[in-house]
């Protein structure tokens, strides 16, 4: 019996003593597994590879908890990754890759859940994503009230109907009236003229110019505009203020600004429309970023392509800076603590008679005594004290380092401040007549104040486009050296390292801001007067102390650009804003932004071999209006006089001959005859 109880208990410890080896053998390998991946992502992070990087620290992170080191790499590389898979998403969803940008978004928000744009940008690409899944759905049918029906159902600027691009050579001495309605007639729209209108003769010659822009020059030669009505009706009036302000349309317009945040920024871009496009009536919406505007259908164009160039993404700057502190401590002392004093005391005086057996007498007090009391003076009434006699002989040598190395993110000619460090209390207040001490009344109405101690960093910068960042910046390293009394309160002491400067350096260039060096040497001797001279005994009777401080302070700064200033061609284009006070948006011509074809080479629907030419399906005849009426040569390439002659024929021209060195465009001359409209 008491042998299996023996084995039962003998089993129970070995599988005691194996488990114990088992947990004694796994805290080690916990330890190696965390040491290896914190190295891992240390090599990981040196070569960029942050999501490497993140991987191998949350690893480590995982089997040690508990360890500040890993903690804190785990930490600042899970912030970078999450924001660097936010920053993908955002530039996938303005490619249109929806899907792709939800799996940036929901794994930015897998590795750090406390990241709020994360979460936000998910929720979001959601619904975009849903909103293109039911688009082609039939909508259910809202019942809407009759002024919001209106509201949607309202119509935009009326714009002219796109005309010919082909190009006309026009020759007239006529009426104005006559010049807009030949054009009116070829172009395919109709003209009417304000009521107050009274056309001038003019004088006008054009070659290769479209129908919109002999228009133009037209409406610039006889100083007038015109205004489209409808697609394919414009009217005509004199270039006046009044008129313009009577005939031209006007539109209203709702522009959001995506980067500005104080209304001061969005009076700045509203002023920005008023003194430029000369646009009055602006109503800012500080709440939204908003700017509602109201004008002619060419100043809102005109505005939507001056905010696209100052409605920019501010840029910012990450900002390095080192404090290095380097200071050394070094002390010797050597020779003797010889005694500097001897001190002499006299001790009570005793005098008595002695008589048979018996003996009497009186003693005096140690420093005062009779005159009768002399005579029993002798040396056991005096003591001798001499201090003690020392020799010291050490020497010390103490080093010490300290490095600070914040960083700090700032915006464009934004400030940005870091303090790192105490707030010491300070009393204040006003000094009584009487109470304190050191020459000081005592506080009354005693008030305290925080003062910032430690490193404090003030610094605004501003960016360039040239890869330049100008610095205006104080750092500030201050500590508690000691404390003063004054009033009666303990006030400290406060010691202070300051750097005031501006300064102008390049992306990822490292400067020197200043440094401080404070080189101290302290020497004493004390000992015997000339004994102390003396080469080697001097030590046998005096002391040497030597102290040697060194302390230097060294401030670096490296500014980082992390977004600089989106300047495109687009931005920098010089844009025709018309002529005079008015507004005007000039339209480009697609065909002659094209190639023109050569000179040479046979055009397109010209006859071969000098054959007559087919006539040209856009060539209108204006009806007749009598038989007075000058005779016109109208065609893609037209030649008209004012000659009261039959109209000249316009041979076609040998390929080798051009009418001017200039590519001709893919058109053929034709002749016919133009009367003045009716």
């Amino acid at each position: 019996m008491q042998r299996g109880l023996i084995k039962v208990a003998m089993k129970k410890l070995q599988i005691l003593g194996s488990f114990l080896f088992v947990f004694l053998l796994s805290v080690p390998g916990n330890a190696d597994q965390a040491s290896a991946a914190y190295r891992r992502g240390v090599h990981a992070e040196a070569h960029n590879q942050y999501d490497q990087a993140y991987e191998a620290y949350s690893q480590a992170h995982k089997l040690k908890p508990n360890d500040p080191k890993y903690f804190t790499a785990y930490a600042r590389t899970r912030f970078r990754v999450a924001g660097d898979h936010v920053h993908t998403g955002q530039q996938l969803l303005a490619a249109g890759k929806l899907q792709e940008a939800l799996a940036e978004f929901q794994l930015a928000a897998k590795i750090d859940n406390t990241n709020f744009v994360a979460e936000a940008e998910v929720r979001q690409t959601e619904e975009l994503i849903r909103k293109q899944a039911h688009a082609k759905e039939p909508v259910a049918r809202v019942v809407q009230e009759p002024l919001a029906k209106q509201a949607e159902n309202a119509g935009g600027p009326v714009e002219l109907e796109p005309l010919s691009n082909t190009q006309i050579n026009l020759r007239l001495t006529e009426s104005v009236n006559f010049i807009y309605k030949t054009i009116g007639k070829l172009a395919g729209i109709n003209v009417l003229f304000d009521s107050d209108f009274k056309g001038s003769k003019l004088s006008i010659e054009l070659n290769n110019v479209t129908l919109r822009e002999a228009l133009d020059s037209v409406a610039l030669q006889s100083k007038t505009f015109w205004q489209a009505t409808s697609p394919n009706t414009i009217v005509v009036a004199a270039d006046t203020p009044a008129k313009r302000k009577e005939l031209q349309n006007t539109v209203m317009k709702t522009f959001y600004l995506k980067n500005v945040s104080t209304p001061a920024e969005l009076q700045e871009a509203g002023s920005t429309l008023k003194g430029i496009l000369d646009i009055t009536r602006i109503q800012l919406i500080p709440t939204q970023s908003a700017i509602v505007l109201r004008g002619t259908p060419d100043q809102m164009v005109l505005a939507d392509l001056l905010l696209q160039d100052i409605d920019k993404p501010k840029s910012e700057v990450m900002i390095d800076v080192a404090v290095l502190q380097v200071s050394r401590d070094i002390t010797r002392t050597l020779g003797a603590v010889p005694p500097s004093s001897v001190s002499i005391a006299a001790t009570p005086i005793t005098s008595g008679t002695t008589t048979g057996t018996s003996t009497s007498g009186t003693s005096s007090s140690g420093n005062s005594f009779t005159l009768d009391s002399l005579r029993y003076l002798n040396a056991t009434n005096f003591v001798v004290t001499i201090p003690p006699y020392s020799f010291t002989a050490i020497a010390g040598d103490s080093n010490t380092k300290v490095l600070q190395k914040p960083q700090l993110w700032a915006l464009n000619n934004e400030k940005a401040t870091l303090k790192i460090g105490d707030r010491i209390p300070i009393a204040t207040g006003s000094f009584g007549a009487t109470g304190g001490t050191q020459g000081y009344g005592a506080l009354v109405n005693t008030q305290f104040q925080y003062i910032d101690v430690g490193v404090n960093i003030d610094i605004t910068p501003h960016i360039h486009s040239d890869r330049e960042v100008t610095l205006k910046m104080t750092l500030e390293i201050s500590s508690v050296t000691g404390t003063t009394s004054i009033g009666g309160i303990s006030q400290p002491t406060i010691g202070q390292r300051r750097v005031d400067l501006e300064l102008r350096l390049m992306d990822g260039e490292i400067n020197l801001l200043g440094g401080i060096l404070e080189d101290t040497e302290t020497q004493s001797l004390s000992g015997y007067p000339g004994l102390l001279k003396l080469p080697i005994l001097k030590y046998l009777f005096a002391q040497e102390n030597k102290q040697k401080q060194e302390n230097e302070i060294i401030f670096a700064i490296t500014p980082h650009i992390v977004r600089a200033q989106e300047v495109t061609d687009q931005n920098l284009r010089l844009v025709d804003l018309g002529a005079g006070n008015s507004v005007t948006v000039r339209r480009t011509d697609p065909a002659k932004a094209g190639a023109a074809p050569s000179p040479t080479a046979p055009q397109s629907g010209s006859p071969p071999n000098g054959q007559a030419p087919a006539p040209d399906p856009h060539t209108s005849t204006p009806p007749s209006g009598g038989n007075n009426s000058p005779a016109s040569s109208v065609g893609p390439a037209t030649e008209t006089n004012n000659s009261r002659a039959p109209a000249r024929s316009s041979l076609p021209r040998s390929p080798a001959q051009p009418t001017n060195p200039d590519p001709e465009p893919p058109t053929s001359d034709t002749t016919s005859q133009v009367h003045p409209p009716p």
